[in-house]
């Protein structure tokens, strides 16, 4: 499988500099695509990123404004669009971040042809009161994209980002702009607006519910951003969270039977979980399954993995199976020894079973 990184290949660089050259004629393309080339194989994904956009510092124009004026140009081709533009986002940020009344319009206009979420977090960082003036007038735009771009550019802790710590601190000024999106026309809208509130629930978890409780009052058929918005909390056994989406955390809710097979495997294989559950009333459950790794230094806090979400009828028997595999991966490095999953309904854990990784 291709990795990611290789959407910024020789090929793009090229088609980047054409794009670029149609829209200011004395664009040095041969010596843009050189400069952008030059170790890139080599290169990580955020470094090629860097690359190209250092080489847009070398070789548009020294003046922000003409360096604007020739990006707006080449949005007028619906051919500059896709991976080649994320550099130039961060371009801009780059060379424009003096100058953020003249940046940001044209973050707004890169933004449906690769999201500027990364590149505005700068602005936010530098410029916080004129970036929020923009992302406020931003809430009411046609264009889908960039409404999203108020939202997701605006996450305290936005995956692959810099983390906005001022907004992790207190994310008042976002809450505002998310009461006006929450129950955006776009589902990419909404989606975004509740990974932004799973984004808060991480720092602050009883304003997060209360704010989603305020939602639901405003806009009942939009449960499915705020149970969204709230999964951490879930996983987390958060009682306010549980209860506002309805889960019950009393007992009601018992394990008949879990199982696990095999119980003794190498890395890199997988066990399957089968728990059978049954309720003594109608219940909704959200159903997790918790794995306690074993670290380098011992057994390791459990990670709580999403199962299911089922209505259990009163004296039935529910039985759910699911594959979990025991490889490496970009976060986790799996390490011999024991290991236990549990199973959690509704924040409380109902039982677990033991195996052995070597």
């Amino acid at each position: 499988m291709a990795d990611i990184k290789d959407e910024f290949d020789l090929a793009t660089v090229a088609r980047l500099a054409t794009e670029l050259g149609r829209a200011w004629p004395l664009f040095p393309v041969e010596r843009f695509a050189e400069h952008a080339a030059a170790g890139l194989d080599d290169l990580r994904l955020m470094q090629r990123v860097d690359l190209l956009a250092a080489a847009l510092v070398e070789h548009l124009p020294a003046d922000f404004d003409a360096a604007a004026t020739i990006i707006e140009r080449a949005l007028e081709s619906d051919s500059f669009t896709g991976w080649m533009t994320l550099p130039v986002g961060y371009y801009v940020a780059r060379v424009g971040i003096d100058d953020p009344h003249r940046a940001l319009p044209v973050l707004a206009a890169l933004t449906p042809r690769f999201s500027s979420e990364f590149a505005i977090r700068a602005f936010l960082d530098a410029h916080p009161d004129t970036t929020f003036r923009h992302l406020e007038a931003w809430v009411s735009s046609p264009d889908e994209h960039v409404r999203r771009l108020v939202s997701e550019g605006s996450r305290p802790r936005l995956p692959w980002g810099r983390q906005l710590r001022s907004l992790i601190a207190d994310p008042t000024p976002t809450i505002a702009l998310l009461a006006r999106l929450h129950d955006d026309p776009s589902p990419y809208v909404r989606r975004s607006v509740a990974n932004h509130l799973n984004d808060i629930s991480k720092d602050h978890p009883a304003r997060a519910v209360d704010v989603a409780r305020e939602w639901l009052n405003q806009s009942p058929h939009r449960v499915d951003v705020v149970r969204h918005g709230l999964r951490s909390l879930v996983k987390r056994c958060d009682p306010g969270a549980l209860s506002l989406l309805g889960f019950p955390t009393d007992d009601r809710v018992e394990l008949v039977e879990i199982a696990c097979e095999p119980r003794s495997i190498s890395i890199g294989e997988s066990v399957v979980l089968r728990a059978t559950l049954t309720a003594n009333s109608e219940t909704r459950a959200a159903i997790d399954y918790v794995v306690h790794y074993q670290g380098a230094a011992g057994p390791k806090a459990g990670k709580v993995f999403k199962l299911t979400t089922r209505t259990l009828a009163a004296g039935e028997h529910t039985t759910i199976e699911r594959r979990h595999a025991f490889a490496h991966v970009s976060i986790r490095r799996i390490h011999p020894g024991p290991h236990r999953i549990e199973v959690q309904v509704n924040g409380r854990v109902l039982g677990g079973v033991d195996l052995t990784v070597e």
